[in-house]
């Protein structure tokens, strides 16, 4: 064979190879892709969750997404912009059953994006309104950060944003988006795929929050779950289907009745979510006058106990709390207000050791008890603190006198020298029986007429238990029949994540799949140094600029003279 044939067969084989990796790179053995990817990332940004994957696996009909950030805005929604594509074109490589679109909400003329805006907004999809600086001009620019999942006919709406929190910086905001897209994506798609609606149930006939104080979240629970009132006297045992009952600040005591049918549907599997107040005390009670607070007696107390903890008869007062207005003069017949910090009343940073808390901002709560997480029991549970009180911390047991005296006084940091606190928490694993040698016969025939067993031990299960119940409660206006948004303080004119907290907890406790461990992923933020940046701005400059030119006659003077030395010869 000349020389000439071998080449040419060289040439067409390389082809050959060429053609066959790039159909391999593109084509699936079933569901699965041919092809891999190396995340050579520090925190595995580009690897997708074990839950989300099996998911996407079991795809059956095409899902379309709608990405409404399109358009020229500035670098960090730009990349935010580009994570959505970029996991998007993630989830296509393990399913072909992903197909996505970009559809811009600002193209068009006037009268088409005013229509376009004004049918958005009907679906509760609002812009967000940046500042952008130009040329020594400022302008107003609306960008939606937003995409909307098709399958099946039916539609769901993702935020790709976090929730500003003020004083926060811009860049946290935007890395905290991406860290959660691949959660809210995958989240969208599961809740899609699921044809029967989780049930979640609040418990009634103890003092718990009414259906107007609760009306904001369960407004959002209707998104995706059907929720309702279980009054447990009107019922012989609780349904193992119902998936999650929450006990939302109860006031008056529990019967032994009711705490079996809670006992026994926490032993067949159910999710148990406590709301407790432990302490009966509240703004209106401390309204011009000292107050001795009382315990609520729920008798909740010997359940917990067995469950693996304890919520203290005490009261958490901490350095980091929201304000409320105390009269402080009179200008003719009308009171005027001053604004006092209020210790009673916390703010909590959640902490970033579990999916429920992660990215969740400041959650409001009001004469909170602590938690003792120290309580053993014989089953395996594993606990976590989910909030907490910051290190400048005092609490207060009973008895005790109550008034708004101490507030005209600078704080004393010196008193509050207590270690954190856990104000919420998650149980998780298996919950031994209340009743493991106490049960009494009536208390089989109820579970019999349901053809439930009595269980002493549970299956591996879980609950949350937070020692606020207002932490549920929107406010109403005095004398109104409208509430306000869950978690907005009417005194601080803020919307603290009351709601994200609760919604994150009860979807933790529903999800089976793992899908919400997605938002464990870590995106780091790794910001330039702006001092140092500005400091030797010049000589980055300049090396940029001179390092390519140098390199280029550096390789063109050294292959010169390789190539003089070599015909020298």
């Amino acid at each position: 064979m000349t020389k000439q044939a071998q080449a040419i067969v060289q040439l067409l084989s390389l082809l050959g190879i060429l053609v066959a990796l790039n159909y391999a790179g593109n084509s699936r053995l079933g569901k699965t892709p041919l092809y891999g990817q190396l995340d050579l990332t520090e925190e595995k940004r580009f690897t997708l969750s074990p839950a989300t994957r099996n998911m996407l696996y079991q795809l059956e009909d095409a899902v379309d997404v709608a990405i409404l950030l399109e358009g020229d805005f500035p670098a960090g929604f730009k990349r935010l912009q580009t994570a959505a594509v970029e996991l998007i074109e993630d989830f296509q490589a393990i399913s072909p059953y992903i197909q996505y679109r970009f559809d811009n909400p600002n193209e068009g003329n006037t009268e088409q994006i005013n229509q376009r805006r004004e049918e958005l907004a009907k679906d509760n999809i609002l812009p967000t309104r940046l500042t952008v600086n130009s040329n020594n001009e400022r302008s107003q620019q609306y960008i939606y950060p937003w995409a909307v999942f098709y399958y099946k006919g039916r539609s769901l709406k993702v935020n790709l944003l976090e929730n500003d929190i003020p004083g926060q910086d811009q860049e946290l905001v935007l890395n905290n988006s991406v860290a959660l897209l691949e959660y809210k994506f995958a989240n969208a798609i599961q809740k899609l795929q699921t044809v029967l609606r989780p049930v979640v149930a609040f418990t009634s006939g103890h003092g718990e929050l009414n259906p107007l104080e609760t009306a904001d979240l369960e407004k959002s629970l209707r998104e995706h779950y059907d929720t309702g009132r279980l009054n447990l006297d009107s019922t012989v045992a609780i349904s193992p289907d119902l998936d999650v009952l929450v006990v939302a600040k109860p006031q008056t005591a529990f019967s032994e009745k009711d705490k079996f049918k809670i006992d026994q549907y926490i032993m067949n599997g159910g999710k148990v979510l406590w709301l407790i107040d432990r302490i009966n005390v509240s703004l209106d009670s401390l309204r011009g006058k000292e107050y001795m607070p009382l315990d609520y007696e729920t008798d909740l107390e010997d359940l917990f106990f067995n469950y693996g903890f304890r919520i203290q008869p005490n009261l958490v007062l901490d350095l980091q709390n929201s304000r409320i207005p105390l009269a402080t003069s009179m200008m003719g017949n009308q009171p005027q207000f001053e604004y006092f910090s209020y210790p009673y009343h916390l703010v909590v940073t959640p902490g970033e050791r579990h999916a429920i808390s992660r990215g969740v901002g400041p959650v409001n709560l009001l004469y909170s008890s602590s938690i003792d997480t120290t309580v053993q029991v014989k089953t395996p549970i594993r606990k976590t603190v989910l909030l907490e009180s910051t290190a400048k911390t005092m609490l207060q047991y009973l008895p005790l006198e109550m008034n708004f005296r101490f507030l005209e006084y600078e704080p004393d940091p010196e008193r509050y020298n207590k270690s954190v606190q856990p104000l919420a928490l998650l149980l998780e694993g298996v919950f031994p029986s209340l009743y493991r040698n106490r049960v009494t016969e009536s208390m089989l025939q109820g579970l019999a007429e349901l053809d439930i067993p009595f269980r002493k031990e549970s299956e591996p299960g879980a609950m949350v238990v937070v020692a606020d119940g207002d932490i549920a409660k929107n406010f109403v206006p005095p004398g109104q029949n409208r509430y306000d948004p869950l978690g907005y303080n009417p005194f601080e004119k803020f919307t603290f994540s009351n709601k994200d907290f609760l919604l994150n907890a009860i979807e933790y406790l529903i999800d089976e799949q793992g899908i919400i461990e997605a938002r464990n992923k870590e995106v780091k933020l790794r910001l330039l140094d702006a001092t140092r940046l500005m400091a030797e701005k010049r000589q980055w400059q300049l090396l940029n600029l001179l390092l390519p030119l140098v390199s280029l006659i550096a390789f063109g003077l050294g292959y010169h003279f390789l190539r003089k030395r070599k015909y020298a010869r």
